[in-house]
């Protein structure tokens, strides 16, 4: 029996979280579908009732407080250059969002979207025949990770490039679930499980981001990938310092979660670069090797280190 395929166009958030409950096993929500609906095509993503939340006006501010800044979830990656406030204190998430697909994408693709971004593996992002063909793995239901032959672990890597920069940047988010908010660290959503990469509950909505204005943070960021358009990352770094001298650093596309090293710049610089490089779980599932990836993080944070004047 064919499952019959629904679409609703929410018109307020408690709308949307409504119908989630009332089908938590078969929705998905949708803005911009950039990675929704490229997953729906590949069989990826198997849900049978969207959501669109992309009319919700709530979701499009963006808002100054008194020691922060809230950028509503579905301010599209291209609109965030049109903001001063951003672009003065914030270059390096403007410069994660442009890194991010071509300039057609970025018109569509919402800063929510991307924080949610599905984990890619180059044996699990095929077609559907392909998969077949191979072989299933972990995060299709298969029993075996291809890409390191174990079965307990799915290494698939985390790619949400505005994440990585946001994370450098101390961002939270506020999250709306049944009428309620709450803000939380904005790394603490990922799991570091290929499989189920956050522990973030399906039925929320990102609400907004908060950025703190006062820390004075001056910033580096970069990207390795093949094309400077189109291509998923094979490894992100940013690295940003505050007025007080706190180091952080955050990494994507080495591990199935970002990774965060914080520091101060008091500390040995090698030992922090080295500290990140270690943490990374790197497999051979990109079309770079997983050496040449390890390797160049400590090439890239050397040289925003150095751009840093540090």
């Amino acid at each position: 029996m064919i499952a019959e395929k629904l679409y609703l166009k929410a018109e307020s958030l408690e709308q949307a979280i409504y119908e989630a409950n009332g089908h938590p096993d078969s929705f998905r929500y949708i803005a911009g579908g950039t990675d929704v609906i490229v997953n729906k095509f590949q069989g990826n993503d198997e849900s049978t009732y969207l959501i669109d939340i992309s009319g919700i006006k709530e979701l499009k501010n963006v808002v100054t407080a008194e020691n922060h800044i809230e950028i509503g979830s579905l301010v599209t990656l291209d609109d965030l250059q049109k903001h001063k406030i951003i672009a003065d204190n914030f270059p390096i998430l403007l410069e994660a969002a442009h890194s991010v697909a071509s300039p057609m994408i970025r018109k569509t693709a919402t800063l929510g979207g991307n924080l949610l971004c599905e984990n890619r593996c180059s044996f699990y992002n095929q077609t559907e025949w392909w998969r077949e063909a191979v072989g299933y793995c972990l995060k299709c239901e298969g029993d075996i990770c291809i890409a390191t032959g174990g079965k307990k672990n799915c290494f698939s890597k985390f790619v949400a490039d505005t994440a990585v920069a946001l994370i450098s940047l101390n961002a939270s988010i506020e999250i709306f679930e049944n009428n309620t908010t709450s803000i939380i660290p904005l790394e603490s959503i990922y799991t570091g499980d290929g499989v189920s990469p956050r522990n973030f509950n399906k039925t929320s909505i990102i609400k907004s981001i908060h950025i703190p204005t006062n820390n004075g943070y001056k910033g580096v960021y970069k990207k390795l990938r093949q094309r400077e358009s189109l291509e998923f990352s094979s490894l992100t770094t940013s690295v940003t310092i505050d007025k007080l001298g706190e180091i952080r650093i955050a990494l994507g596309g080495v591990d199935p979660k970002p990774i965060l090293i914080v520091g101060t710049i008091k500390d040995d610089l090698q030992s922090l670069i080295t500290k990140a490089v270690k943490k990374a779980r790197i497999v051979d599932n990109d079309v770079y090797s997983r050496e040449y990836r390890k390797e160049m993080i400590s090439v890239y944070l050397n040289r925003s280190f150095k751009e840093l004047g540090k």
